[in-house]
């Protein structure tokens, strides 16, 4: 931990206001594209400027003036941005920059500088910046990246909703009640709405807080259900979308395929209900885990329901939400990455491939009184890919059903078992051996079945192997 103070961070206004800018370069280029979008009149003083940089000149948007800067420039501005290739140049100015009360930042010598220029991410008037005091700036380079990608969009509309009102809300609510008036505002329902990208709907619900907040009305506890897809297990694929909802739900109703990893990532402090959904090993039936979900909502919580894969790919989640709509609780539907297109993709398994499969199809191949109602002379073709969801107990059964209405008993079929986790493993084969290539494993975890000449293509395509043995 460094002794040295640190810099104070601020913000400047900066609409109207000279600077100068000495050098015309790549880093030039990007202090000057920062400059004129927070209105700043800009001028740049090099013998050579970038494309870009001559291009804003033409269109009048700077002053380039085509020389070497001097000493006696930097008198009449307010900032001073010293980015030559010549240090020498740079210190130079940067000294007659502070006789004159000019605030100096350099390219090349951050010690030197009376300010540095943070990384930023932008949302419309949000701004996030990080700074490591110019000691590592590759580092707040890649910070300000992820935040860039994790940072939802709608926080710009977000702040811009919260300004519209903000003047209301001044004059209508003392001074002690504005803060926890705009905590619930920020943090509830409303800047849901907001991210969800139902701007308008969010303007009415803020007016209609703003009255009952005026008036001294309570506000009602207002819940609310988010459907989430997790993926086929590894955490890395999960939206942006999918961790946030899973940040801020209260209550988690999650099934058995959630991988521990994923549910790691849920709000600590959010109360976890198990609701099973395995095959033929339900910890609660369908009705009770509807039921649950609305009276848990009603009571003001936010839900999360969190699936594996995507909840409307055999995750019964169009059920769930008919209940949801039906009971009039507010929800959302976040997909997630499927397992037939995780899996698949993880075992090196094109699901279409124009030399071998122009079509996929996916199918439940969960048992129904032991039998299996599938339009087999449809699946058993050739140029496809079939997939088959829960398709572990009844394998002999499908591997003879597609034998049987037409495909080669060497027809390539797979299992691909925990897929995209640590714990993945793939049985390869036949129609006509797979059924006891399984039979001799022991397999507890999820299954995926392929079905297709595209299972060849794992042999060269392969490249996901946790136990570091390709093929294995």
């Amino acid at each position: 931990m460094s002794d040295d103070p640190l810099s104070l961070p601020i913000f400047l206004r900066l609409f109207g206001h000279p600077v100068l800018v000495a050098g015309a370069g790549r880093i030039a280029a990007r202090r000057i594209e920062r400059l004129l979008g927070a209105g700043a009149r800009v001028t740049v003083i090099a013998p050579e400027a970038t494309p870009a940089i001559r291009a804003l000149a033409e269109a009048r948007r700077l002053d380039w003036q085509a020389r070497e800067a001097r000493a006696d420039d930097v008198a009449g501005y307010r900032l001073l941005f010293a980015t030559t290739d010549d240090p020498d140049v740079n210190a130079a100015l940067a000294d007659a920059a502070r006789a004159a009360g000019v605030w100096v930042q350099r390219a090349d010598a951050a010690g030197e500088s009376d300010f540095l220029v943070p990384a930023t991410v932008t949302r419309d008037t949000l701004q996030v910046a990080i700074s490591s005091d110019g000691r590592a700036p590759t580092l707040t380079r890649i910070l300000g990246a992820r935040l860039e990608s994790w940072l939802p969009r709608a926080y710009g509309d977000l702040a811009a909703l919260a300004g519209e009102f903000r003047e209301a809300v001044r004059t209508r609510l003392p001074r002690a009640r504005r803060g926890p008036f705009w905590t619930r505002v920020l943090d509830g329902p409303i800047a849901e709405t907001v991210l969800a990208g139902r701007t308008d709907q969010a303007r009415v619900e803020l007016a209609r807080a703003i009255d009952a907040a005026a008036a001294g009305e309570a506000t009602p506890a207002t819940g609310e259900v988010y459907l989430v897809g997790a993926g086929p297990g590894d955490p890395d694929l999960l939206t942006f979308r999918a961790l946030r909802l899973m940040q801020r739900a209260d209550v988690v109703l999650h099934d058995s395929l959630i991988q521990p990893a994923l549910l790691d990532l849920v709000n600590r402090e959010a109360e976890r209900i198990h609701v099973g959904k395995r095959a033929a090993r339900h910890t609660l039936a369908q009705e009770r885990i509807n039921e649950l979900m609305v009276r848990l909502a009603r009571d003001g919580h936010r839900v999360l329901r969190l699936k594996g894969g995507d909840p409307f790919v055999f995750g019964r989640g169009g059920e769930e939400i008919a209940e949801l709509a039906a009971a009039g609780v507010p929800f959302q539907i976040v997909p997630g990455v499927t397992a037939a297109n995780g899996c698949a993709a993880y075992a090196g398994i094109p699901l279409t491939h124009r030399d071998y499969a122009q079509s996929v199809v996916f199918v439940t191949g969960h048992l129904k009184a032991g039998a299996l109602d599938l339009s087999w002379p449809e699946l058993a073709r050739a140029g496809q890919t079939v997939v088959f969801f829960m398709g572990l107990k009844s394998l002999p059964v499908i591997c003879e059903a597609l034998m049987t209405h037409g495909l080669a008993a060497d027809w390539p079929a797979a299992l691909v078992i925990d897929g995209t986790t640590a714990h993945q493993r793939l049985i390869a084969g036949t129609l006509d051996d797979l059924p006891a290539r399984a039979a001799a494993e022991t397999i507890t975890g999820p299954t995926l079945l392929i079905v297709g000449e595209v299972v060849r293509l794992n042999a060269t395509l392969g490249w996901f192997h946790p136990d570091g043995e390709p093929g294995a």
